[in-house]
C-alpha cells in the first residue's frame, strides 16, 4: 500500500493490474480501474501475459529490468486480449518480499499513530526500518485500542519496480502485498461470509492469509510451484521440462510414480501446513470474540493446479478445500477466455484491476 505522490486530479483517471513474477508479467484492466464506470459487476477491457528469464530477478529485486521490459512490451504489442487503455498502473510485490503485522495499540491520536507504530514494529522486522517504505492502515478502533495494519517493503525491491515502470512509461500510482490482491478478489466471492483461509500458490512462495470480512492474519512458506517441479526432478531423475509435464498432469495424483512424488513433496507439504495451523490458531487465540471458525480454504494461483493438492490438504487439516476461479467475478464481453490451466495465475492481477482510482487518493 506504498502510494505515490501524484496529482489529485489522477484519481479521475483509469488504471490498470500488473503483476511481476518470477518468471512472468501480467496485466489486466477492468471497468472498475474507471472511476466513473456504473456497473456493478467489473467488466475485463483487456488482459495478458508473458514470460522471461529468471535472471532478470534475484531475491525479489529486478536487477536486469531491460530483460522485463522487453517481455513487457512484446506482450502489450501482440499478446494482449483486448485492450489496456491507460498507462497508470498498480503493481503487485510478491508477500514473501513484504512484512506485514497487525498491532493493537492504546487508543492515541492521529499524530501519534505512526511513531508509535514504528517503535512496536521494529521488535518483529529483522530488517531495519530504514531500509524500508512503510505504510499502514487503521483497520479498527474502539474506546480503548486502535488496531493498525502495517506494511514495509524494501526500499530497493520497491526501487527496481519503479525503475522499470519509468522504462515502460508507466505512472504507477499504488504498490501492495500480492495478499491484498487475493483478498479484494475474494470480497466478491458469493460464500465471503464464511470465514476462510485464502491460500496462493505462486511459483516461488505460498502465500496465505485468514479472511473475515478482511483479512485478519497472514503467513508465507518461501517454497511454491517451482519448488514442487524442482523436488519431482530430483526424485524421479527427469529433465525440467518432464518434471513440469508430471507436476501438471499427475501431481499427487494417482500415476505410477504417486509414492516417489508424494514422499518427495511432503516434507515442503508439511512445511505449508504447519505454517497454515499457525496462523489458524493466531487467529482462534486473537479473534475468538467473532465466534467464526475457518470452515473453508480457498486456493489461488498458477501452483494450485497441481493434481491431488486439494486432496492432500483436506486430509491433513479436516478442512474444506475449493479453487477459486477469478474470472467467475467479471464481465467477459466477447474476449476469449484462458484455458483452464492459465485461469489461476490471474488472480493477483485481477484483484488490482479492481481497485478504484478514488479509493487511493
Amino acid at each position: 500500500m506504498i502510494k505515490q505522490n501524484l496529482p489529485y486530479f489522477y484519481k479521475d483517471k483509469a488504471i490498470f493490474g500488473m503483476d511481476i513474477g518470477h518468471t512472468s508479467i501480467k496485466v489486466m484492466q477492468s471497468s472498475f480501474g474507471d472511476p466513473n464506470a456504473k456497473n456493478k459487476k467489473p467488466s475485463i477491457i483487456g488482459y495478458g501475459a508473458n514470460t522471461f528469464a529468471n535472471s532478470a530477478i534475484d531475491d525479489g529485486v529486478i536487477v536486469k529490468p531491460e530483460i522485463i521490459a522487453s517481455a513487457a512490451k512484446e506482450m502489450f504489442d501482440k499478446k494482449l486480449i483486448g485492450d489496456i487503455t491507460t498507462n497508470r498502473a498498480v503493481i503487485a510485490i510478491p508477500a514473501y518480499r513484504v512484512f506485514t503485522r497487525y498491532l493493537v495499540l492504546p487508543k492515541l491520536k492521529p499524530n501519534e499513530i505512526e511513531d508509535a507504530t514504528k517503535l512496536e514494529v521494529e521488535q518483529y522486522i529483522p530488517t531495519p526500518i530504514d531500509e524500508l517504505y512503510l505504510d499502514y492502515e487503521i483497520a479498527n478502533e474502539n474506546s480503548a485500542n486502535t488496531e493498525v495494519f502495517f506494511v514495509g517493503i524494501p526500499k530497493k525491491i520497491v526501487d527496481s519496480y519503479l525503475e522499470l515502470a519509468a522504462i515502460l512509461n508507466i505512472e504507477t500510482i499504488l504498490i501492495e502485498p500480492t495478499l491484498n490482491s487475493s483478498g479484494r478478489l475474494f470480497s466478491f466471492d458469493k460464500n465471503n461470509n464464511i470465514a476462510s483461509v485464502i491460500m496462493d500458490f505462486g511459483s516461488q512462495s505460498s502465500d496465505m492469509s485468514i479472511y473475515v470480512d478482511r483479512i485478519l492474519a497472514t503467513g508465507t512458506v518461501n517454497s511454491g510451484g517451482n519448488t514442487f517441479t524442482h523436488k519431482i526432478k530430483e526424485a524421479l531423475m527427469v529433465s525440467d521440462k518432464e518434471a513440469q509435464i508430471i507436476k501438471n498432469k499427475y501431481g499427487l495424483g494417482v500415476s505410477k510414480h504417486q509414492k516417489e512424488i508424494i514422499s518427495a513433496l511432503k516434507p515442503t507439504l508439511d512445511q505449508i501446513i504447519e505454517e497454515l495451523k499457525r496462523i489458524i490458531r493466531y487467529y482462534e487465540e486473537e479473534y475468538a470474540f467473532n465466534n467464526k471458525p475457518i470452515k473453508q480454504i480457498v486456493v489461488l494461483g498458477g501452483g494450485a493446479n497441481m493434481p491431488g493438492l486439494n486432496d492432500y490438504l483436506t486430509s491433513s487439516l479436516r478442512l474444506a478445500v475449493r479453487h477459486s476461479d477469478p474470472w467467475q467475478y467479471f464481465d467477459f464481453n466477447k474476449l476469449k477466455i484462458p484455458s483452464i490451466d492459465d485461469k489461476l495465475m490471474y488472480a493477483t492481477v485481477a484483484g488490482l484491476s479492481i481497485i478504484n482510482p478514488r479509493e487511493i487518493f
